[in-house]
């Protein structure tokens, strides 16, 4: 997956700018990377994605699931502040 691709972008962004956790409990992709995604798994269920299509959706699924790992932490962090 390129580093240019939107939703590498917006996390790297989200990263690197120093986010808080009420930041990353806040970030959704934009609608450019969410319409990407869609097309993705639209292009999986028809079984006509590239092989580097593939590994870019397979990507896309890691981040996710990196960035729900960091949400959840990020909800307890805030919940410990209550």
């Amino acid at each position: 997956m390129p580093a240019s691709d939107p939703i590498y972008m917006e996390l790297v962004d989200l990263v690197a700018g120093g986010s808080t956790p009420e930041d990353i409990v806040r970030f959704h992709p934009s609608s450019q990377a969410q319409a990407r995604v869609a097309e993705l798994i639209e292009g999986e269920r028809e079984s006509r994605l590239t092989e580097e299509e593939i590994a870019e959706l397979n990507h896309i699924l890691e981040l996710e699931h990196i960035l729900r790992i960091a949400k959840a932490k990020a909800r307890l962090i805030l919940a410990s502040r209550s």
